[in-house]
């Protein structure tokens, strides 16, 4: 382990025994530097390294903070590290999204709330009114998955959902323009889903997701010539 190393598992330990809560300031350089045995250098590499990583937060002439170490602040690069991911990861993307989601989406419906219906409802008629166009049909689309997420009330799997699914959002525009009829298959698949949500039926809820994205995994597979189970 190099002393970088060291130094950033010195601080996480800090962390994650209480001694350093989300939200506190850590003592000065020197300081840490001292308390744990460690050189200033890895030190200094250790901080940037966890700030980057949204643990710290580095406050130029103020000093440096814990985050909140919310799920939506240690998660905020999961979207970008699936943007940058390339050979057959679309397809794996959404297999993941295929576990993930229809149980996210069971749970939204026994704990979804009137505001949240009416926030999933909301992006349900914007895609209608969006439906000749593929690209803000599919915003909307994105807005209402990421509703129905919310309404879980569980702000990890919310953010790691919509990490996933932002990464797959380029296929799902890049099928509705050459698939005809797609975006009135979608419109009906969103559809079932609110209903579903509205009746607070979470096993309908499930299946109607499930069926969702199976559609444009199904569509996926047949354009790279994949079947189930196939790397390619």
């Amino acid at each position: 382990m190099s002393l970088t190393d060291e130094a950033i598992a010195r601080i996480r330990e800090l962390i994650q025994s209480g001694k350093l809560p989300p939200g506190s300031k850590l003592p000065p350089e020197q300081q840490l530097a001292t308390e744990l045995g460690i050189s200033r250098s890895p030190m200094r590499e250790a901080v940037k390294a966890l700030a980057v990583a949204r643990v710290l937060d580095v406050r130029r002439g103020d000093g440096t903070y814990v985050t909140s170490l919310a799920p939506t602040v240690l998660l905020e690069g999961l979207g970008l590290a699936v943007e940058l991911m390339h050979g057959n990861t679309l397809l794996e993307l959404t297999e993941v999204r295929r576990l993930f989601e229809p149980i996210a989406t069971g749970l939204a419906a026994t704990r979804a709330t009137r505001e949240d219906l009416t926030e999933i409802h909301g992006h349900l008629a914007a895609m209608r009114a969006a439906a000749g166009d593929v690209e803000l049909l599919n915003q909307h689309d994105a807005a209402f998955h990421r509703a129905v997420a919310a309404a879980t009330g569980n702000e990890a799997l919310a953010t790691l959902l919509d990490g996933i699914a932002g990464g797959t959002l380029r296929a799902r525009v890049w099928r509705g323009m050459v698939e005809a009829e797609s975006a009135d298959r979608t419109l009906a698949e969103h559809e079932a889903i609110y209903e579903a949500l509205a009746e607070g039926d979470a096993g309908l809820a499930q299946a109607a997701a499930l069926v969702h994205i199976s559609t444009t995994e199904r569509w996926l597979r047949r354009v790279h010539g994949a079947g189930p189970g196939d790397p390619r």
